[in-house]
């Protein structure tokens, strides 16, 4: 499966579970509820995956974490916030980068229509 199939995948998920829980919930409960879906579902899922920083051929463990990696191929970074902002987008762009990941949902769940919260970036290696 790609990358974009899995997204869908993915997003369609997120839906369910949006759909269950609704707006307004801590951001800690919506990840655990998607890595419980992704999990049950079949896929190979990391949660709080450790993202080391190298600076000058030195790799660095700065506490740096992807809040959900699935089939080590799709960053999944998760918010539930007023509204995303660059920033958010920044820290999901920096997650692929220092991964060399492709694909990349950013995914606020603080809003009614989860269709709304959804934003895929795309990582041109």
């Amino acid at each position: 499966m790609n990358e974009n199939e899995l997204a869908n995948k993915i997003i369609g998920l997120a839906i369910h579970v949006h759909n269950s829980l609704g707006p307004g919930l801590l951001e800690s409960a919506y990840k655990e509820c998607l890595y419980y879906k992704l999990k049950k579902e079949g896929y190979l899922v990391e949660k709080e995956k450790a993202m080391p920083l190298v600076y000058e051929e030195v790799k660095l463990e700065c506490g740096y974490r992807i809040d959900i990696l699935v089939e080590r191929k799709v960053v999944i970074e998760i918010k539930s916030i007023d509204s995303l902002n660059e920033v958010h987008f920044a820290q999901t762009l920096t997650y692929m980068k220092l991964g060399s990941y492709k694909l990349g949902l950013l995914i606020n769940f603080n809003v009614f229509l989860l269709k709304d919260g959804i934003r895929r970036i795309a990582n041109m290696l």
